[in-house]
């Protein structure tokens, strides 16, 4: 990113009690009596089961008899502990499948060559899917250092790996996009928990998108209109793997979302209106065909398909 121009609920589980009887009976009412619930059994009669923990019960029961309240509460007791542990065991499966899938996309121990340099638009690896990071050794460092100095040289306030080339969940930023002024963040497999309600409209401009022909008083980037959440909450790790939780607001915010989004493989002329988009075309088409230019292949997208 450049900088200089940016300016459930759990309810009683009766239908387990009501599936349990007799198909002769129908659905059964509940009369309140205080904080319990009886169930009547005006509206079934004969021969009746139901199920529990002690196997199947037999009971009489005759027109406006109400179930005994022992009997009742522990089969719709019984009910809800089922039903309690099928959430319990579902949630833990899920969690299991979750942390499958994230050791089977982490990237294991970084591989790259410097010097690094900046990718530009249209190259794919901008668009490809960014693998976690689950080794934080001096490779991470160095991959680190690099992206920082890469920022500075180029007038950024932000970078995100895929940018260099690096597919990983990766990003650093400095607010003030000087050295040895500001603060410098290094977020590690950041992930947003929440958005703020209020949004705003900003010009941003991308490492990954200069300006290929313009004036002395042209941007570097091309810049456009975007618009985002003035504040995001989000959790993370640092350098050294520790995991934190923030909150950013205005300039850092849409600094954070700009680079989050190249995480995802989004960038910044996907979030424009049709009208910001169609006042920056000629620049982008002027990046694709630099690009069929410089590696003899065709552009893997043209911003002309879009409408």
């Amino acid at each position: 990113m450049q900088g200089t121009r940016l300016g459930g609920s759990l309810r009683p589980c009766t239908s387990l009690l009501h599936a349990s009887l007799s198909h002769r009976t129908s659905s059964l009412p509940l009369f309140h009596f205080g904080n319990r619930s009886l169930v009547s059994s005006s509206v079934f009669r004969g021969e009746n089961r139901y199920g529990s923990s002690e196997g199947i019960i037999s009971r009489k029961v005759s027109e406006h008899r109400v179930w005994p309240r022992g009997d009742a509460e522990r089969a719709l007791g019984l009910g809800l502990r089922r039903h309690l542990g099928v959430v319990a065991a579902k949630r833990s499966f899920l969690t299991e499948l979750q942390s499958i899938k994230d050791e089977a996309d982490a990237a294991g121990p970084l591989d790259f060559e410097s010097p690094l340099e900046v990718v530009l638009y249209p190259d794919p690896r901008l668009r490809a899917k960014n693998k976690l990071i689950n080794v934080f050794d001096e490779k991470l460092q160095q991959l680190v250092n690099e992206m920082f100095d890469i920022m500075y040289k180029t007038d950024g306030v932000g970078l995100a790996a895929p940018q260099v080339g690096v597919n990983v969940r990766l990003m650093v930023y400095n607010p003030v996009g000087e050295r040895g002024k500001g603060e410098e963040y290094v977020l590690v497999n950041p992930r947003i928990v929440k958005f703020g309600k209020t949004r705003d409209v900003f010009d941003e401009g991308c490492l990954s998108f200069p300006v290929i022909e313009g004036g002395p008083d042209q941007a570097p980037t091309i810049e456009a209109a975007v618009e985002r959440p003035k504040s995001v909450r989000i959790d993370a790790q640092d350098i050294k793997g520790k995991k934190f939780s923030i909150s950013l607001k205005e300039w850092q915010a849409r600094i954070f979302q700009h680079e989050y989004d190249h995480l995802e493989g989004t960038l910044y002329f996907d979030r424009m209106t049709p009208e910001v988009l169609d006042t920056i075309r000629p620049e982008l088409e002027r990046l694709e065909k630099l690009y069929e230019e410089r590696t003899g292949l065709p552009s893997p997208e043209r911003i002309s398909e879009r409408r």
